[in-house]
């Protein structure tokens, strides 16, 4: 089984209220051959939400202490998403998930990049709190983007998920 952020298989759940569907995915959902999970929702946070970034570091950052999320306005979210990628996690461990593919770029899901927690459109490489604490379960992970540039991606994620 594999899991995608609920965004990309059409849920309305990101923070401005939008999905970004890929209809590939949303395609293995709606067949029983994926689950979906919303860190962020999970973790208690509302649809729609303000933007929030990590400052001071990554996901990986996040976990240790030395970074923290907090969204455009000054509230600090940090424990939300914390408890969301925990909640995830306990998810994806009862349907015997080994692999997802998540949202690029989400303070959350993010698997390479992540913004770089200015709130001024600029990018840096890291990983969001969910995707690090997926990583750290042993969990694998590939983003939405790799999908859209690697067409045999999902064809290989199925067929190595099968074969666990």
């Amino acid at each position: 089984m594999i899991g995608v952020s609920a965004c990309l298989a059409g849920v309305a759940c990101r923070y401005d209220g939008k999905s970004q569907e890929q209809k590939v995915l949303k395609k293995l959902v709606e067949t029983g051959q994926a689950i979906m999970v919303c860190p962020e929702v999970l973790g208690g946070l509302p649809i729609p939400r303000k933007p929030a970034e990590i400052i001071g570091g990554d996901g990986f950052d996040v976990w240790k202490g030395t970074a923290q999320i907090w969204e455009c306005q000054g509230e600090e979210v940090t424990e939300s998403y914390k408890a969301g990628a925990r909640l995830a996690y306990k998810i994806l461990q009862e349907k015997q998930v080994t692999t997802l593919i998540l949202k690029e770029k989400s303070p959350s899901c993010g698997s390479g990049m992540i913004y770089d927690g200015t709130f001024t459109g600029n990018k840096i490489t890291g990983v969001g709190v969910a995707t690090a604490y997926f990583i750290k379960k042993g969990l694998k992970i590939f983003s939405e983007e790799q999908l859209t540039q690697e067409e045999d991606l999902l064809r290989a994620i199925l067929s190595e998920d099968e074969g666990m």
